[in-house]
């Protein structure tokens, strides 16, 4: 994940940018997936819904324009909620096969469903750390997790794994330097 995130979404608008679909897609198919579950889909539906859901951002990025009043989440749960309106309105030719709540819920405004905004947070935050983990060596990775996560003193996470108190605080700083270029844009767009 070598591009921030404002970055990734003009990079999306080309649909041959292969490694930005591919990050793009490692960071959000779990939450539209998520969404597809809050929703009541089954789970093979719920993976139809986001690959739905991925198609039609590919037909739609090269046209999307970022506004910084608005928010990149919002647009990209409206069309993942539209997709699942579609999906509801497919089976609604045979109504034995669509739960009569999914219905109701179908005809509701994209507002009515609430997906709220700290369980994002923590989501991006821990979606973002998962992806990056890798680009550390596993020493830096867990001295970070001790002395951040886990509230350690920096002496005890340094002793424990047998480098330098400083070194425990320049892991910290590299990592969260890294979270934040990541994240810029995401939590608010």
């Amino acid at each position: 994940m070598d591009t921030t995130s404002l970055s990734l979404l003009e990079c999306l608008k080309q649909p041959v940018d292969q490694k930005a679909w591919s990050q793009f897609v490692q960071l959000y198919t779990p939450l539209i997936y998520s969404w597809s579950r809050q929703l009541g889909m089954r789970e093979p539906d719920a993976a139809d819904l986001v690959q739905e859901v991925f198609a039609q951002l590919v037909r739609n990025m090269p046209g999307f324009v970022y506004d910084s009043r608005g928010s990149f989440r919002s647009w990209l749960k409206t069309v993942t909620l539209n997709k699942w309106r579609d999906h509801c309105r497919r089976l609604a030719v045979r109504p034995h096969e669509v739960p009569s709540t999914a219905i109701v819920r179908a005809l509701e405004p994209a507002g009515e469903i609430d997906f709220d905004e700290a369980e994002h947070r923590a989501y991006l935050v821990a979606r973002v750390l998962e992806l990056i983990q890798r680009e550390f060596q596993p020493t830096t990775w867990q001295a970070v997790w001790e002395f951040v996560v886990a509230g350690r003193p920096a002496a005890e996470v340094a002793q424990m794994l047998g480098i330098s108190e400083n070194a425990v605080y320049l892991a910290k700083g590299r990592v969260l330097r890294r979270l934040r270029q990541e994240l810029a844009g995401l939590l608010d767009a």
